[in-house]
């Protein structure tokens, strides 16, 4: 049996191409709004964080109805930690739509999140977008694209994709970079041409494998993915089980069948092959598992998902403000929190150890890890998190280290800078190519050389450099890097925080925090420009006299705090630092807070 009235597709490209924003127009252009509807931004980034950061972290469906042709679109996240999600999503989908940016081309996801689909077999419609930049480079890309494609071993058909020139904002698409669009007709006409439609023994045996997972305090959980074979009916009793599982397959029954139509989930009484399904009913299903016929189970292999290369330990927050700002303090609740999370995200894993207290997490970047830091923060949980540390591997006994594929783009002034610090963090260039007054550079670095760099990059760019990267492989370990160049400037006693001793302090560093909050011994409270830690006491007042000198008594000027962001912190700390989460507050601390038993630790280590 051939769909003919159906296509899957993804979206895939780098992050900030303009993915989220195309499927605004594609479902604008179906007629999937009222005309007078008032629709948000970005509409598929239904969660606050990915409105506030502008960025996709969880891969969503719609579907859009065009010449009586249903065509489901999987939004994919852009950012190269949240790669799980992509490569998952990618079992649902006969083809994929490649954005690339009219003016940066090609950048480090572009390549890893294509060789995915080229690995699958998948036809690719290339689409140039934001062709209305006024630094569009429409000669160029095509070219790049192309050497891409060659690059990652593509076949011939692969090599033949068509390619459209776009401007999502607009909803415009044309065949031409010569002609001018007037609605996004031939990118609809193209995905029907193009990609092939799904097929399948509608008759025999139901086989469905689950690619993502969604939950729902009234259901429980609720399985996504594509019926492979036969059909899927209402209260239909099923085998569940997983292919790399000696486990022996539970019987359940579908309760919920559900299908997407534009951004609602429908229930259906039948679903058959092609068809994007939401299956609810089934206790513990998880990422991997196949749905089977009673009479018979035959399960699907899953892709594999690429391994963690970072990791930190998340812990019970023991700091002298502990309990003051969280609901969930205890490690019960930060051990079920974490492994909650498992079942949502095939790329993390978390690991207990010998302290109760503690948990390995391990997962594919620091944006990765933050995301789930945030997210913990804002349900109200209260938990200290340690430095990120990569995870190394041992290969023909050799200890190896990841290694990132790094793309700068920034302006020709800038360049000897970047090269100088990067230089230092063992990078190796890879290539330069000079893009009108910006260089685009290519280097291989370890991944442990990017911590805490991005800062650096933006003040050494003034703001205008653009940096990305992508796991590229293990390689033997490249020797010691230099830690940071900065110390910390740590509280003296527990109180709160009073101008006069502000004041003193700021003339030795930067401070991260001002008048009035409460501190305790051994928290961070800014930054000290010598590499050594610097001990301060912000609690100290002024001794009071009867005497008084003309001009002794104005008010004491503080300079502001830097606000230190989240991702911030986490680039801040040193092996012997701990950042101190809650849903109030971020507060550096020391892991030793006694300040003398510290000293005498350090001298004798």
């Amino acid at each position: 049996m051939v769909r003919n009235d159906l296509r899957n597709i993804a979206i895939i490209a780098h992050v900030d191409h303009g993915k989220t924003t195309l499927v605004d127009e594609m479902l604008k252009q179906s007629g999937a709004f009222r005309e007078n509807q008032s629709v948000a931004e970005r509409v598929m980034d239904s969660n606050d964080l990915e409105r506030e950061r502008g960025i996709t972290i969880l891969a969503k469906n719609t579907s859009i109805y065009y010449k009586d042709t249903k065509i489901n679109i999987i939004d994919t996240p852009g950012h190269a930690d949240f790669g799980g999600e992509v490569e998952r999503v990618l079992n649902m989908v006969d083809g994929v739509v490649l954005l690339v940016d009219a003016a940066e081309g090609p950048m480090p996801q572009t390549r890893f999140v294509l060789s995915k689909a080229l690995e699958m077999g998948h036809r690719i419609i290339v689409v140039v977008n934001k062709i209305d930049k006024p630094d569009a480079r429409l000669d160029e890309i095509g070219d790049e694209v192309l050497e891409l494609l060659l690059d990652l071993d593509a076949n011939d058909e692969q090599l033949e994709s068509p390619m459209l020139f776009c401007s999502g904002r607009s909803g415009t698409a044309s065949l031409s970079q010569y002609e001018e669009g007037k609605d996004l007709t031939p990118l609809f006409d193209t995905i029907l041409d193009y990609i092939q439609p799904p097929q399948g023994d509608d008759e025999g045996p139901l086989q469905m494998l689950i690619s993502s997972i969604d939950y729902n305090e009234y259901v429980g959980r609720i399985g996504i993915g594509r019926i492979e074979r036969g059909s899927a009916r209402l209260n239909q009793n099923v085998l569940v089980g997983n292919y790399y599982s000696d486990d022996k397959p539970h019987q359940s029954r579908l309760v919920n069948i559900m299908q997407i139509q534009e951004l609602k989930r429908v229930p259906v009484q039948e679903a058959t092959v092609g068809d994007i399904v939401w299956v609810s009913g089934i206790e513990d299903i998880t990422i991997g598992d196949t749905i089977c016929d009673t009479d018979n189970y035959e399960p699907l292999p899953f892709t594999k998902v690429s391994e963690p290369t970072i990791e930190m330990t998340f812990s019970v927050n023991d700091s002298p403000l502990a309990g003051q700002e969280g609901k969930f303090v205890t490690s019960r609740q930060l051990r079920e929190r974490l492994f909650k999370e498992l079942l949502r995200d095939v790329s993390l894993k978390i690991e207990e150890t010998e302290n109760t207290d503690s948990f390995r997490v391990m997962g594919r970047g620091e944006m990765h890890l933050s995301i789930l830091i945030e997210n913990m923060r804002r349900e109200g949980y209260e938990l200290s998190v340690s430095t990120p540390r990569v995870l190394y591997k041992e290969i023909d006994g050799k200890k190896c280290e990841p290694i990132e594929r790094l793309v700068i783009d920034v302006p020709q002034d800038f360049v000897g800078a970047v090269m100088e610090k990067l230089g230092a963090r063992k990078a190796e260039l890879q290539s330069m190519n000079p893009q009108g007054s910006r260089m685009k550079i290519e280097f291989l670095i370890p991944a442990r050389g990017l911590f805490g760099y991005k800062s650096e990059f933006l003040t050494d760019t003034k703001g205008e450099g653009i940096m990305s990267s992508v796991f590229h492989s293990y390689q033997e370990y490249k020797g010691d890097i230099a830690k940071r160049s900065l110390g910390s400037m740590v509280c003296f006693e527990t109180g709160e925080s009073v101008t006069y001793g502000l004041f003193n302090a700021q003339e030795r560093g930067q401070l991260f925090i001002g008048a009035g909050v409460k501190v305790y011994e051994g928290m961070v409270i800014g930054v000290s420009p010598k590499p050594e830690e610097l001990v301060v006491n912000v609690c100290k007042r002024k001794h009071l006299t009867n005497t008084r000198a003309s001009g002794s008594d104005d008010a004491l000027r503080l300079i502001p705090p830097k606000k230190m962001s989240l991702e911030e912190c986490l680039e801040f700390l040193s092996d012997d630092e701990l950042l101190e989460v809650t849903p109030v507050s971020l507060r550096l601390r020391k892991q030793i807070l006694d300040n003398s038993l510290r000293a005498k630790t350090r001298a004798k280590g």
